[in-house]
Order: C-alpha cells, then sequence, then structure tokens
C-alpha cells in the first residue's frame, strides 16, 4: 500500500482555496467566501505566501504569474471553472445554484473564465502588496504546519 503524498499544509479532508492575495476581484472573492461558507468548509491561501507557494510546486503550477484560482481537495487539484464549480456546490443554497453553469462544455467554460482571469488587473485593479488576513478571520487562512 503507497502512502499518499499531500500538499505542504493540506491534510486529508482539506478543502483549500488559493487565490492571488494582491488581485482586487480575487479578494472579493475570498471575503465572500467567508461570508457564506458559515459551515468553515474551506481554508484560504494566497499564491504569493510561503504555504501557497509550496502548494503550487507541488502540483507544478507557475509560481511567478497566477491565471487561476485553484482549488485543492486532499491529494487533488482543480483549476479555472472546475474549481469554481467545486466550491459553489458547497455553498448554500442560492449560491450552488451557479452550479447550472457546468451545462456548458468545460472548453467553453474554461475559455470564459481565461477572459475575466487575464483581464482581471485591467477591469478590477490590484494592490500594492497582498491584504492580510483581519484578526476574527485569520484562522481560515493556512498557516504553515511545524
Amino acid at each position: 500500500m503507497t502512502k499518499v503524498k499531500y500538499p505542504p499544509n493540506v491534510g486529508e479532508n482539506d478543502s483549500v482555496i488559493l487565490f492571488d492575495g494582491i488581485c482586487k476581484l480575487c479578494n472579493v472573492w475570498t471575503q465572500f467566501i467567508i461570508r457564506v461558507d458559515t459551515q468553515q468548509h474551506f481554508k484560504l491561501c494566497s499564491v504569493q505566501s510561503p504555504e501557497g507557494q509550496s502548494i503550487l510546486n507541488h502540483f507544478k503550477m507557475p509560481t511567478e504569474h497566477f491565471d487561476t484560482m485553484l482549488l485543492v481537495e486532499g491529494e487533488q487539484c482543480f483549476d479555472k471553472s472546475d474549481a469554481f464549480l467545486n466550491v459553489v456546490t458547497k455553498l448554500s443554497y442560492p449560491w450552488r445554484l451557479f452550479y447550472v453553469v457546468k451545462i456548458l462544455p468545460q472548453g467553453i467554460r474554461n475559455w470564459l473564465y481565461d477572459r475575466i482571469a487575464r483581464n482581471r488587473y485591467h477591469l478590477f485593479g490590484q494592490y500594492d502588496t497582498c491584504i492580510l488576513p483581519s484578526k476574527e478571520n485569520e484562522n481560515r487562512f493556512i498557516k504553515s504546519k511545524k
């Protein structure tokens, strides 16, 4: 029996959303998750953080530029529209209704996702540095396991 190799700082039952910490759209998304994920199903992690960088390296994803949100569940990684759809299925009503987008072929979903992702700084802006979690929400962000 082989031992499963989980990404650094991610456990078997963890669901971690990796996001671009300087992207204003991505930060709105994380605040939305914090607000509507009342059961705290998801942990959050900036791709610019050491923890985010180690997870990206684990999945052999780019560590210099970030064109997609990632959802890491145990040893699996989902990106683009699949990440978004896997997140919304775990949210409460009415948010899980966004899963209806799944009826579109993956190629079309990801094309639409890429248009937004590639233009997000121009459309929504960016911060000079990563926004730090507030004191009341810091438990929602992953930290290195010592």
